[in-house]
């Protein structure tokens, strides 16, 4: 028995809501997005493919949907819901003087329907979907976002403190600092010249995003002190390919600056000392204003959150490469590291790594001794729906090995309040725009392309999680 453990699931609502434009929704970062499908890419919204679809423009349109879908999570025993709210649902271009009552309200009726059922909602602030509108001037770049991101927080916390207690500013905050990073975080695609996607301009935009996170803290403690406030890291955690000293050196920059910076500065409250040489070395200088580093230390996070996909190898030798099994495949970590000889992959390349997520845990508690939770892990996959069914044995090969590492380190002592798998139901990938790289729990019958019935489908996976939440409730 784990009392009070919070089984759950998670989603986004720029990967399953849909209806990107009713009720008064502006324009996110993530509608200007289309698949150029023939070519296996993401495009801008002004690119010409003949193909190109905007997946998340419909999504499987939750939107419409939300009341069946929650019923469904409460079938399958779902303690908690990590879900997002849609920036642009509240303040349609992150500037209004009031926000819109008709997305407040869409928000109202998905909690109440949660509270109905007695699951737990786990609120991420924003998840990839900044408006279009503050994209267009620099986004994050600027600091006057911050004072975009607090009016919205202060719209929402009033509106919802008596149906939302956890809170997490920022969905993996350290893929700033990644190639697609910069698309969230200034509005801008990947391929965007080097003079804006760089290391600088992504550290800068990420120091005004720690400050939002630190100040929607200090709100939350002034007038909701029942909020509990977290942090959500991609956990890209790299092991030494060999036991060579360069490649053990190597790993420990690579875990400072890749999986530990972040959370070092919203848990610690300050910029730790590893990160000056690495800015000295890049040439990089972060604009600070007097006060900002009160700031951050006065409004350190309540809990640690994380998504936990897979592990690499990591090597100093400039043979590294050649050394491993050729470089590491995934949304974040592609072109950091090499896979690893010693694991299999799934369909897509991600390695399969359980012990990496117990290796995780244990490394992330002994530094910080934070609460925490696992609010994405899964297998994505090609699922096929025969005779009104979906046996994803492969799935529940990947989660059953993934919970029993979970349960070994809540043994080891880390203190695991959480396990949320991604997804609970089928979404749009982010890095693919499809739908045909499935995750969810529960099967959508829509294709790449929005077409299909849009029904739902419990997943062998599905009655598997229904059992495992009743043997450890």
């Amino acid at each position: 028995m784990l009392n009070n453990f919070l089984w759950g699931a998670s989603t986004a609502a720029n990967q399953i809501e849909g209806a990107w434009n009713e009720d008064e929704k502006g324009v996110s970062v993530i509608d200007t997005i289309a698949t150029d499908f023939k070519n296996g890419v993401r495009v801008e919204v002004d690119s010409a493919f003949e193909d190109e679809y905007y997946s998340s423009h419909e999504a499987i349109d939750f939107y419409h949907h939300y009341k069946e879908d929650i019923a469904l999570m409460a079938e399958m025993g779902l303690k908690a819901y990590r879900m997002s709210i849609a920036w642009t649902r509240i303040y349609p271009n992150g500037v209004e003087d009031e926000p819109n009552e008709k997305g407040l309200k869409f928000y109202d009726q998905v909690f109440d329907e949660l509270k109905k059922y007695g699951i737990e909602p786990i609120v991420t602030i924003s998840h990839y979907e900044s408006p279009w509108f503050l994209a267009e001037k620099g986004g994050w770049t600027n600091r006057e976002m911050i004072d975009h991101y607090l009016k919205y927080c202060e719209t929402i916390f009033e509106r919802y403190q008596d149906k939302v207690k956890y809170w997490i500013t920022f969905n993996e905050i350290n893929c700033t600092l990644v190639n697609f990073g910069i698309r969230t975080a200034v509005g801008l695609n990947a391929s965007i010249p080097s003079e804006i996607n760089n290391d600088h301009t992504r550290y800068q935009a990420l120091h005004h995003q720690f400050l939002a996170s630190a100040k929607a803290v200090l709100l939350a403690r002034a007038k909701y002190p029942d909020f509990q406030i977290g942090c959500m890291i991609a956990s890209m955690i790299g092991y030494p390919l060999t036991s060579h000293p360069k490649d053990v050196f190597a790993t420990v920059q690579y875990e400072q600056m890749k999986n530990m910076f972040c959370s070092d500065v919203m848990i610690r409250g300050a910029y730790p000392s590893y990160s000056n040489r690495y800015f000295k070395e890049h040439g990089i200088t972060i604009q600070k204003e007097a006060g900002d580093e009160q700031i951050l230390l006065a409004g350190c996070v309540d809990f640690y959150s994380c998504s936990y996909y897979q592990t690499l190898c990591i090597s100093g030798q400039e043979e590294g490469v050649n050394l491993g099994e050729g470089k590491a495949a995934g949304n974040l970590i592609s072109g950091f590291g090499v896979k690893n000889p010693h694991l299999k992959e799934s369909e897509w390349g991600w390695q399969i790594d359980s012990t990496g997520l117990r290796y995780l845990l244990n490394t992330v508690y002994d530094r910080y001794q934070l609460p925490i939770m696992i609010v994405e892990n899964g297998l994505g996959a090609k699922d096929e729906l025969i005779d009104g069914k979906i046996e994803d044995n492969y799935r529940i090969a990947y989660l059953s090995e993934h919970v029993e590492a979970l349960l070994e380190a809540i043994e080891d002592g880390v203190e695991v309040i959480g396990y949320m798998p991604w997804s609970a139901i089928d979404l749009v990938g982010l890095s693919t725009g499809s739908m045909e790289k499935r995750y969810g729990f529960i099967y959508v019958d829509v294709d790449n392309y929005g077409k299909g019935t849009f029904k739902r489908y419990p997943k062998a996976s599905f009655y598997w999680y229904q059992e495992l939440i009743k043997k450890y409730s």
